[in-house]
């Protein structure tokens, strides 16, 4: 068939250009923008081969194999296909388990299948040399792609370089393109806004007696409306460390400590975890809270049907876009806003209920695994600060319409 397939292996692709742009291979050190990269990928791909493309097939590890946002994102593109190995970390460092495999079960399926007259293959590993050379005798042209190498050197197999048909070399000209390097030689990329919502968290002053009492008692911000808006907000000074929810409840038990933020005793943070659902006595738990509807018993198959449709196709899976995705959900299907009200004056706790099942469906988008053995506390952070932006939305809204 008259017609290219780009195969990516993104572990080497976004690692050289990593090592390229910022000095080392750690991805975490660069930003994508995933959609520019795989067109700049398809238009490159048609121009060198003189073919239509097929297909990308995008090949990257996972934890578990559970897709991050990056991956969500990328596998709803048009003419993309996602495969993920396992991600497994060994002596401090992780490893990709299972990729190279795919890359070469993939390529010699499509050349024996005849599926396309041309390969672009994105890769440095030579585990890919039998896989190429299966291609080329079922008439296959292949193209092996490299991304230019920091220290002017080779970053590919030199058995895979001799045995490809064309060879090119993705300059750091457009790399720069779609990737940006978060920090390179003091100069910063620009940062992404801050959350205020976050930020107003982070900054709750832990219940340490070793900390300084303040002179005075902070205002509390008593609504997420009172927050500054994006990037006015002071950075959190990292010595305090992240608090914890039992932190935030001690700011708000009795005892000798300054209270910064004056609520009653028994205002009590009760955050449930990713573990699934806790049974916790009533006592201490308001009221009102113990009223409110979960999602699941609002939702009905009809709706949930929807809901993992929009899952899958448009939600990227940011922590804060999951967190404003459920409390939209929630917020539309209450029959009462009553509800609304009395969970607006709560901020910023969320009743357990409502809470552990907000971190349970935050879960399906690999927002809560386990990283370097911890849970990672910033994403809950984010996740619940995005649902009360939206909640705030919506009752502003309320608050309109029952104005006009």
């Amino acid at each position: 068939m008259d017609r290219c397939i780009v195969l990516v292996d993104a572990g080497y692709l976004l690692g050289a250009a990593a090592s390229l742009l910022a000095g080392e291979p750690s991805r975490s050190r660069i930003s994508v923008d995933h959609a520019s990269l795989i067109q700049g990928l398809r238009e490159r791909a048609e121009s060198e081969t003189q073919q239509p493309l097929l297909r990308i097939y995008w090949f990257d590890g996972a934890p578990d194999r559970v897709p991050q946002p990056e991956h969500r994102r990328l596998r709803v593109m048009p003419r993309v296909t996602v495969r993920l190995g396992a991600l497994t970390r060994s002596d401090g460092r992780w490893a990709q388990k299972g990729v190279d495999a795919a890359m070469h079960a993939e390529l010699t399926e499509l050349a024996r299948n005849r599926a396309c007259s041309d390969v672009v293959l994105v890769t440095g590993d030579g585990d890919l040399l039998p896989g190429m050379m299966a291609a080329k005798e079922h008439g296959v042209a292949v193209h092996l792609w490299a991304v230019q190498a920091a220290d002017g050197d080779y970053n590919q197999s030199e058995d895979l370089v001799a045995e490809a048909d064309e060879r090119r070399v993705l300059d750091r000209a457009w790399i720069t393109k779609a990737v940006r390097a978060r920090e390179i030689g003091g100069i910063c990329a620009p940062p992404p806004a801050p959350r205020p919502e976050i930020a107003a968290i982070l900054s709750a002053p832990l219940p340490d007696s070793s900390l300084p009492a303040p002179a005075e008692p902070a205002p509390e911000p008593a609504h997420p409306a009172a927050l500054p808006a994006p990037g006015a907000g002071e950075r959190v000074p990292p010595a305090k460390g992240v608090p914890t929810p039992k932190d935030l409840a001690a700011l708000r038990a009795p005892g000798p400590h300054p209270q910064p933020h004056p609520h009653p005793a028994s205002a009590t943070l009760r955050w449930s975890s990713d573990k699934g659902w806790v049974d916790r006595p009533a006592a201490g738990e308001p009221a009102e809270t113990l009223s409110l509807p979960t999602l699941a018993q609002l939702t009905s198959a009809e709706q949930r049907w929807a809901d993992r449709e929009e899952d899958i196709t448009t939600v990227g899976g940011d922590p804060f876009e999951v967190g404003q995705v459920f409390a939209r959900r929630w917020v539309e299907r209450l029959g009462d806003h009553v509800h609304l009200q009395k969970l607006s004056v709560m901020y910023p706790r969320i009743p357990h209920r409502v809470d552990g099942e907000l971190l349970r469906y935050a879960a399906r988008f690999g927002l809560l695994a386990h990283k370097d053995d911890q849970i990672d506390e910033h994403d809950r952070y984010a996740i619940r600060a995005g649902f009360w932006r939206e909640i705030d939305q919506r009752t502003a809204t309320e608050r309109a319409s029952a104005g006009d």
